[in-house]
């Protein structure tokens, strides 16, 4: 009575909270803490969850009730990580992208290869990648030719352009100065390069297909990489025969 009126800060930042006491008011700041280390292993435990669920089941035949229940969580749990299903294929995707980038990054960074190594151990080293990973790999294909999944045949296209031009543009620009790559137009190059190796990805997508239903025969694999090898070796301007990408053990994995 007649004191002065404390304002009410409480409306005004909510992250101040007061609380009474006799005859005063004490302000506590709360302060937002993320444990970003939980943040990220709780994450990753939906990511491991549905990775499993996508090899052993399918993406199609996955649910977000499969995920909880393997994880024993709610639902809440999983729309503060993820948006959606297709929102958690896409993470599911990218982490694969972050791990390939983990081990190539050495490889290419390497001072002592020259670019046509760095070139092979780029393509080997990818192939081997999902060689390690086939029946996710297989799974996630399975998506990607879908009809109905248009939308995440180009978000996968974008994904893997934003991680292959800066490798190949590294690559390239070092093989133009040691001279064993020749381009008119060696700026667009690593672009070019990659749409022809996303080409080829379409492609194989089409022919391993075909060698479920028996209607390509392994020769025409072969023949198929080989003429792209070809393409790739007359686009940098480097002798036929002189790159070495996937060779026949690497094709029986997926088309033998």
């Amino acid at each position: 009575m007649g004191g002065r009126a404390v304002p009410d800060r409480s409306a005004l930042d909510p992250d101040v909270i007061i609380r009474p006491t006799v005859g005063l008011l004490i302000e506590v700041a709360m302060a937002r803490t993320l444990n970003v280390e939980s943040h990220a292993i709780r994450r990753d435990a939906f990511l491991d969850a549905a990775q499993r669920l996508i090899q052993t089941r399918g993406y199609e035949q996955m649910s977000i009730g499969d995920i909880l229940a393997e994880l024993d969580a709610s639902r809440g749990a999983f729309y503060h990580y993820f948006e959606s299903k297709e929102a958690l294929l896409d993470a599911v995707v990218d982490r694969m992208a972050d791990q390939a980038t983990a081990r190539l990054e050495p490889v290419l960074a390497d001072p002592g290869l020259t670019a046509s190594a760095k070139l092979e151990a780029l393509f080997g080293g990818m192939a081997q990648f999902k060689a390690e990973r086939k029946e996710l790999v297989l799974r996630i294909l399975e998506v990607w030719m879908s009809d109905g999944n248009a939308i995440v045949r180009e978000k996968m296209r974008r994904l893997v352009s934003a991680r292959l031009v800066p490798w190949l543009e590294r690559i390239v620009g070092q093989g133009i100065t040691e001279g064993v790559f020749s381009s008119r137009y060696p700026d667009y190059l690593a672009r070019i390069l990659a749409a022809l190796v996303q080409g080829m990805s379409d492609l194989a997508a089409e022919l391993w297909m075909g060698r479920q239903l028996g209607t390509v025969t392994f020769d025409e694999v072969e023949r198929t990489f080989a003429a792209y090898l070809e393409a790739f070796e007359r686009i940098v301007g480097v002798r036929p025969g002189s790159l070495k990408f996937l060779d026949k053990p690497t094709l029986q994995v997926w088309f033998g």
